[in-house]
């Protein structure tokens, strides 16, 4: 088991829940409802790719390679990429800020990480087959 991955992915876990949370209480109060929106999908991908992390730091300890541990990478630069730019596009949005196209060019990027941990996760349980 990758101790690593799996400390990690319980942080990100832990931020996952708190800042659903506050998205769910505070922030409804204090944000248009668009941005509350695109601030709840950034929650929901970085809880279901906590999971995939989980997952990694599992599977690490049977399939040795190391394909399975730039899946992980890929993981946590997705939820720092994509999450992470949507909360910013989320509070640019509420402050009706200019810069959300900066921003927004990121997000794609980081769902490009996500598919491509996907993928590596894939080709490391092919492989042992």
């Amino acid at each position: 088991m990758n101790r690593n991955f799996l400390a990690i992915a319980s942080l990100l876990g832990a931020l996952s829940v708190a800042l659903g949370a506050f998205a769910a209480h505070k922030l409804r109060e204090i944000f248009p409802a668009d941005a509350v929106t695109i601030f709840e999908t950034g929650v929901r991908y970085q809880f279901y790719h906590v999971f995939a992390l989980f997952v990694v730091a599992i599977v690490s300890e049977k399939f040795k390679n190391r394909s399975v541990s730039w899946s992980g990478y890929c993981f946590i630069i997705g939820i720092l990429l994509f999450s992470g730019s949507l909360y910013a596009l989320a509070v640019l949005r509420a402050k009706d800020m200019s810069a959300i196209t900066a921003v927004g060019v990121m997000t794609p990027i980081g769902g490009l990480f996500f598919i491509a941990g996907w993928l590596l996760l894939f080709w490391s349980v092919l492989k042992k087959l």
